[in-house]
């Protein structure tokens, strides 16, 4: 009689822990389908206001010929946000051969990253009635590529595809006719992406001639390399009229200065990033020796590097909004969080003002530099 007790109240136990992990299990993949594979619907030319499609572009690859899409909501406002996810970079044959340990190679889990920060439609947002057009990041060339990179693995013909510009551009032309004639435009994006935006912002502008009210927001985008333009032209083989702007080692410097040149105080220009960002001097690291780090010495030379980029950036372009920020730093390194546009993008940091206060004051008008004393300026 003890040993069948004993054995139903074992049953009992084991039912409960069976239920608990399936609980579990259910919690897990909720939140999944909630995140990383989160889907939106396929576009069907019925747009609902609000909403979030996933639009099928011909021809469109990521850079391991795999599927590509471009993502897109129609807003309320006549107002539109061109926005460039970001995800790495390949600036050689050895790290496009390398792939993902350098750069994003599909489209996977970049979904639900649209309805984050600035994509958000929480009532604190002031562009959640805005039209997105996001270009999701699988090339490894800033969204500029139209070319292919041929390699031989284990007696394999591997190709990558670094069709970052031909993704972008017939995205646009595929959604442009949905979005009507807006009166504003904003050109944006993070990491990559904010490299894109540099490189992107007046190639974007020439698709939206009736937006008079125009910004370029730069976020986390920094990288010094001498070999800037033949990666453009050799690797990536960007179109003419973006590599030839590439004349010194540091891309988005030379790209700026050259939308400011082409437009002047017509397109307001903005640049932001965390003063002792973790993930770009990691990278910055593999360009100098090879191996990537994060160590404080590295962190150290590119808050340096930040503070010459700054100076560049005021000395070229007057009317330049800036936002050095600082955010989840490191007890040992100092260094900071990459990015925020994407998650953090409320959170109040600087003089008691979030990113998107400083981004929405300057789309009206009021342009302003912030956290300018993180760099001893």
């Amino acid at each position: 009689m003890k040993k069948n007790t004993h054995s139903h109240k074992s049953i009992k136990i084991l039912a409960i822990i069976g239920f608990a992990f399936l609980i579990l299990l259910i919690s897990i993949f909720i939140f999944l389908k909630l995140t990383i594979l989160n889907t939106f619907p396929t576009f069907r030319e019925e747009v609902e206001i609000g909403k979030w499609y996933d639009v099928p572009v011909k021809a469109a690859k990521s850079s391991d010929g795999t599927e590509w899409h471009g993502i897109f909501r129609k807003g309320s406002q006549n107002k539109v946000i061109v926005y460039f996810f970001g995800g790495g970079v390949s600036i050689t044959g050895e790290t496009s051969e390398a792939g993902k340990n350098f750069f994003a190679t599909t489209i996977f889990a970049q979904d639900f990253v649209a309805q984050g920060g600035i994509g958000s439609t929480i009532d604190e947002n002031p562009f959640k009635d805005w039209t997105f057009i996001v270009i999701p990041y699988a090339s490894g060339d800033f969204h500029t590529g139209t070319g292919e990179y041929h390699y031989t693995q284990d007696g394999t013909d591997k190709t990558v595809y670094h069709n970052g510009y031909n993704n972008y551009s017939a995205f646009i032309d595929e959604i442009k006719a949905y979005v009507g004639e807006p009166d504003t435009l904003l050109v944006t994006g993070f990491s990559a992406g904010g490299f894109a935006t540099s490189l992107l912002a007046d190639d974007v502008i020439g698709h939206f001639p009736t937006a008079k009210n125009v910004t370029v927001c730069v976020d986390s985008s920094l990288l010094l390399y001498d070999g800037w333009h033949d990666t453009a032209v050799n690797l990536w083989k960007a179109p003419k009229e973006i590599s030839d702007r590439l004349t010194s080692n540091n891309i988005v410097l030379d790209s700026l200065i050259a939308l400011h040149e082409k437009h002047g105080d017509n397109v307001k220009i903005l640049f932001d990033c965390s003063y002792r960002d973790d993930t770009l001097l990691q990278y910055q690291s593999y360009i100098n020796t090879g191996v990537m780090e994060k160590t404080k010495e590295l962190g150290d030379q590119f808050q340096n590097t930040l503070r010459e980029m700054v100076i560049g950036l005021q000395a070229n372009i007057p009317n330049i909004g800036i936002y050095i920020w600082n955010l989840n730093e490191d007890s040992t390194t100092h260094n900071t969080q990459h990015t925020i546009i994407s998650s953090n993008f409320l959170d109040k940091l600087e003089n008691g003002k979030s990113v998107c206060d400083w981004l929405y004051d300057a789309v009206n008008g009021n342009v302003q530099s912030i956290g300018l004393g993180l760099l001893d300026l």
